[in-house]
């Protein structure tokens, strides 16, 4: 069985045992679980406090990116540290306040509270398909990673012209692309994980958290335009 195991390793270029995999895949669902806390917690913030100005337009874009990257760039330089779980719960709680102009308008709906947990409830049985997916595929996934991060450039680049547009037909192409790019990120990096190509929790942990909000929130606004329903 060790040999079995260390040529697996070998094929995949990867070094790791089961039992590191395992504790990896372990942490990394712990901690995906406690950040969604702050995320819940920086939306109910931002609501509250009405933030949803901040992040809005083009001003709002940048503003989010550069706060974005710099958490994620701080994430990085600490995983290995005790800092490490901190920081990547910092950035949730602002991904939380970043997530609010879109649940406040969500919540304006008769339906609102329906339409959030449907999208949080689709969102769960997307990650419950891809995690099953990736424990049962057999081949490696590494030829997908770079077909997704051109997908992921033409989004970005898609995002951003329709923020000047402001076409409605171009937000629902958007977020059913987005869906689907995310949702192969998901099985993307899951499967990572399980073949021991990522061996840091904290990391794990980012990724598989960007993938499942960015399901949720586009999830999320094509369930207000399609299953909103005013006063």
């Amino acid at each position: 069985m060790s040999d079995r195991m260390t040529t697996l390793n070998n094929r995949f270029g990867y070094a790791v045992s089961g039992e590191q995999r395992n504790k990896v895949l372990r942490n990394t669902y712990w901690l995906l679980a406690l950040s969604l806390v702050p995320t819940v917690l920086g939306a109910w913030v931002g609501v509250a406090l009405n933030l949803a100005p901040l992040f809005q337009g083009f001003l709002g874009l940048i503003l989010f990116m550069a706060v974005a990257f710099g958490f994620i760039f701080a994430i990085e330089r600490t995983k290995n540290s005790a800092a490490g779980v901190p920081v990547l719960l910092g950035f949730t709680f602002f991904m939380g306040l970043m997530m609010s102009p879109l649940i406040s308008h969500t919540l304006g709906f008769r339906n609102g509270p329906a339409l959030i947990m449907t999208a949080f409830g689709g969102t769960a049985g997307v990650f419950f398909v891809m995690a099953t997916l990736a424990s049962v595929i057999k081949r490696e996934l590494e030829g997908m990673g770079k077909w997704l991060m051109v997908g992921t450039i033409v989004l970005l680049v898609g995002s951003v012209i329709n923020v000047f547009v402001g076409s409605s037909a171009g937000m629902m192409a958007i977020s059913m692309l987005a869906i689907g790019i995310f949702s192969f990120w998901m099985l993307y990096d899951l499967k990572r994980i399980i073949d021991g190509g990522e061996t840091n929790y904290i990391s794990a942990t980012l990724a598989l958290y960007l993938d499942i909000i960015n399901v949720f929130q586009n999830l999320l606004a094509l369930l207000g335009i399609f299953g909103g329903e005013r006063d």
